[in-house]
């Protein structure tokens, strides 16, 4: 039987996960909800379903498991209230913005033995999978460095920058689960540079729009973390892994991946222009993770744990510019 869906948020990634669900054939979705009206109903009538409200999905009978693609400061909040109605929750990132909130989230999900999985869909692309697949057969030994470039084509509006909370935890959260995903040790020390570059009005608003951080392990495994908000040559996603006995990478990744030579030199086609192309397949891997999950096919990961860890070291990044120092995760979680 079909896990039955409904997606509250009907926005940018509200539309990008209702793609996943419907493309999905262990998935169907029944509902959306959404407090702009329009927005509900043009994602209904793209995808066969109703416009319900957020109490109407919390009471349905027909709804199985829910996607959160809310403004992140009612993400724990809707949480809590689904997996008290019994319905499995998978939730965009972050969980919220407080590291003292996300704790409180995940006793209640906790205490209700609720199903949680947090949206790091970076994990699910098939090019980074292949290469943690590289590192779990021991191709290139023990892990060593990672070097993790994350870079957008351009950035947001400065009133998304505002309540966004910042590039760290906005963006670079991204990287810090990849990192981890990566890594495979859990990271005890931050240090971060933080710089505007881009866009003065992002200073204003009190963020950076250009961050290079390290992370360093117990064992001294290190990873390099290199953002940007603006990136004139498309949206610059990339990793590579150095272990003990080589190397493995993932290279940026185009609508259309050939090689043109002519007489003036060689071409490629430009890369792809933003997360909803980029990474549609990793959308749609990580929703069936989920579906498979409820049917005890597997783990509901990343977790809501994974989600904490993430945050705080976002927040260590925070501190490390801030008071201009090396971070070290204790004095965080």
């Amino acid at each position: 039987m079909a896990v039955r869906f409904a997606v509250l948020g009907a926005g940018r990634i509200g539309k990008v996960h209702a793609k996943a669900v419907t493309g999905d054939a262990q998935a169907r979705l029944v509902a959306v909800a959404d407090a702009m009206a329009p927005a509900a109903q043009a994602l209904a009538e793209q995808y066969g379903c109703e416009v319900r409200t957020i109490e109407a999905i919390e009471a349905a009978a027909d709804v199985d498991a829910v996607v959160i693609c809310t403004p992140t400061d009612t993400h724990a909040d809707l949480i809590e209230r689904f997996v008290k109605a019994g319905k499995a929750v998978f939730c965009e990132k972050p969980i919220d913005l407080s590291l003292a909130r996300v704790k409180a989230c995940l006793e209640v999900v906790r205490a209700h033995k609720g199903t949680l999985m947090v949206g790091f869909n970076r994990r699910f692309d098939p090019h980074f999978r292949a290469v943690r697949a590289e590192i779990d057969k021991g191709t290139v030994g023990e892990v060593e460095m990672v070097v993790i470039t994350s870079r957008d084509p351009g950035a947001p509006p400065v009133d998304y920058i505002k309540r966004s909370g910042g590039i760290f935890r906005d963006m670079t959260i991204h990287d810090f689960d990849m990192a981890r995903f990566l890594l495979g040790e859990e990271i005890t020390e931050v240090v971060a540079t933080a710089a505007v570059l881009v866009d003065p009005a992002i200073g204003t608003a009190g963020d950076f729009d250009s961050v290079q951080v390290l992370l360093k392990t117990a064992s001294g495994k290190q990873a390099m973390i290199s953002n940007s908000r603006r990136a004139t040559y498309g949206y610059d996603q990339r990793i590579e892994v150095h272990g003990s006995k080589g190397a493995v990478s993932a290279e940026n990744q185009r609508p259309v991946s050939i090689e043109v030579a002519t007489g003036a030199g060689y071409t490629r086609p430009p890369l792809h222009d933003f997360f909803m192309t980029r990474y549609t397949e990793a959308y749609a891997a990580e929703i069936a993770t989920f579906v498979a999950a409820m049917a005890g096919k597997g783990k509901a990961e990343p977790t809501g744990e994974d989600g904490l860890i993430a945050l705080a070291l976002a927040d260590a990044a925070v501190k490390s510019v801030a008071e201009g120092r090396v971070v070290k995760m204790s004095e965080i979680l």
